[in-house]
């Protein structure tokens, strides 16, 4: 993985990742950018790397706590991001949906000292 900006990430296979604050985790998206890719769905990138705007829109589904007891549909994650801003939509299953929010830079990651 390597370092676009402090919002981005170039990763194997032509990724793009950035940070969800909504979900906590690493969303990862491919685009045609990012040279070859293999078959599947591909997002435009605006290559802007401290505001970015994707498209289409980001759908991300997950495994969440609750997912497939009582009939739970899995966690959800759907999001425009342009120019920066993602703005979380309504059928978001975290906290966040409904709201507009500047893409955050990527957290720093604890390292782990020698014993």
């Amino acid at each position: 993985m390597a370092r676009l900006s402090a919002k981005l990430r170039s990763i194997e296979g032509g990724r793009l990742g950035y940070w969800c604050q909504g979900c906590e985790s690493i969303h990862e998206v491919r685009v045609s950018q990012m040279g070859a890719v293999p078959p599947g769905p591909i997002w435009t990138w605006d290559g802007n790397v401290d505001a970015p705007t994707l498209s289409p829109s980001v759908l991300v589904t997950y495994s969440g706590k609750d997912a497939g007891e009582d009939d739970a549909p899995p966690e959800r994650c759907h999001t425009f991001i342009r120019a920066g801003m993602v703005q979380f939509l309504g059928d978001c299953t975290h906290a966040l949906a409904g709201q507009t929010l500047p893409l955050p830079d990527w957290p720093a990651m604890k390292r782990r000292s020698a014993p």
